[in-house]
């Protein structure tokens, strides 16, 4: 790459993504892209949600933003969509196109951090663009070797077993105004290449900024040391966390005869009031603020030791999207509970355990994840392995700054 100071004096940006996730991903670019010696004059278009993670960082937003009832997880089922068709989303939508038009008469390009809507959004501004594919991957129908299942003869017809993104996806990725395409992994990557898409292979930015900070200081050294991630959104959170003690208790039976340790990692915008009740509920005791003991097994709840829970656990309980592919891309094997939703239904965690294969193990009920658990740790070989598939699926940190180099050089003379 070009060292920066080869690069333009000035760059104008308008980065689009859909949902909380994509936000933080694209904020992690966009900071990159602020430690460059360049002019730099950046927005951001949420398209759905708030977009706090842009204000946080100081980044500016453009036009409406809305929480729509389905949290964004339209493609859940057609009820979803109802619902957000209900709460405004297309007078929402209209009015953001017209802001993204807008923002760009004074020239621009614009940067699309998801699946297809931003990605939509930006061919129809009518300026080069660049899309970071974060929702899509080929893991989701192949693995390292073979298709997953065998295409129907329609599917082989209309193109759509070709690739995870179908034709209509990789038009909008070919088109001309299309200067730079981001898959978040390498088997993706390669297969995309196949279309004379613009394609770097640059990781996946979602492993960026996990270090420890080593602020979370455990009671004890426990012998087995077990994340819980609820998800983020509420109430969903509530009620997957109901389901995840019932595996917590199964665990702490299962393993009667060693200290086990489970890390709460609780999202800031979820209330651990009702957390702790439920676990009062369920018969833990309150040792001290948000920690609690059970028998043979204490719990922590933190809202502030992300990353530490992540480097500290040895196996996660999962009930998450980002945080479970974090978790795994550390090399770290994860139990999935199906919820009831919107988000992490039976279909979505199938999907999730497609998507990160060997590193997760789907579950029917809570109170099989003391045998599922027992069986994985005296299989050392398919612990290496597990170790081996996350790194390979989600990639090396840095793809942040990578990505953002790349964007300069595409675009900073404009």
């Amino acid at each position: 790459m070009l060292p920066m100071s080869h690069l333009a004096s000035k760059f104008r940006l308008l980065c689009l993504s859909n949902g909380h996730g994509e936000d933080i991903i694209a904020v992690r670019i966009l900071q990159e892209l602020q430690q460059c010696s360049v002019d730099l004059d950046i927005a951001a278009l949420p398209i759905v949600g708030e977009g706090r993670a842009y204000i946080t960082a100081g980044i500016p937003i453009v036009g409406s933003v809305q929480v729509m009832p389905s949290g964004g997880f339209i493609y859940m089922s057609g009820r979803q969509l109802m619902r957000d068709l209900q709460g405004g989303l297309l007078q929402l939508t209209l009015t953001q196109t017209k802001a993204l038009r807008t923002w760009l008469k004074q020239g621009g390009v614009v940067l699309a951090v998801g699946d297809i809507v931003p990605l939509l959004f930006a061919w129809w501004s009518g300026v080069d663009y660049a899309f970071v594919g974060t929702a899509q991957s080929e893991y989701y129908i192949r693995d390292d070797v073979k298709m997953l299942a065998k295409p129907s003869i329609l599917d082989r017809c209309l193109g759509l077993s070709e690739s995870v993104y179908h034709p209509f996806y990789r038009w909008l990725m070919f088109h001309p105004r299309c200067k730079a395409v981001f898959p978040r992994d390498s088997l993706t990557a390669k297969n995309l290449q196949k279309w004379s898409i613009p394609v770097f292979d640059l990781g996946n930015p979602m492993m960026d900024r996990l270090e420890p900070t080593r602020s979370l200081q455990l009671p004890h050294q426990p012998s087995l040391t077990i994340l819980l991630l609820p998800g983020s959104r509420t109430p969903e959170a509530y009620a997957n966390w109901q389901q995840i003690l019932q595996a917590v208790v199964n665990l702490s039976e299962t393993f009667s005869d060693r200290s086990l340790q489970f890390l709460g990692a609780i999202a800031p915008g979820v209330s651990t009031e009702p957390l702790c009740q439920m676990l009062v509920s369920a018969g833990f005791c309150l040792s001290k603020d948000l920690t609690f003991n059970y028998k043979n097994a204490s719990i922590v709840l933190t809202q502030k030791a992300y990353n530490d829970c992540l480097h500290l656990a040895d196996i996660a309980i999962a009930m998450a999207g980002t945080a479970t592919e974090q978790f795994v891309g550390l090399g770290k094997p994860a139990i999935l509970i199906p919820g009831k939703g919107p988000q992490f239904t039976y279909n979505f965690a199938e999907a999730q355990s497609r998507l990160l294969g060997s590193s997760v193990i789907l579950l029917q009920q809570p109170q099989q994840a003391g045998e599922a658990i027992k069986s994985l740790l005296v299989d050392s070989d398919r612990l290496a392995q597990i170790a081996a598939n996350g790194y390979r699926r989600m990639g090396a940190p840095g793809a942040a700054q990578r990505i953002a180099e790349r964007l300069i050089e595409q675009f900073g003379a404009n």
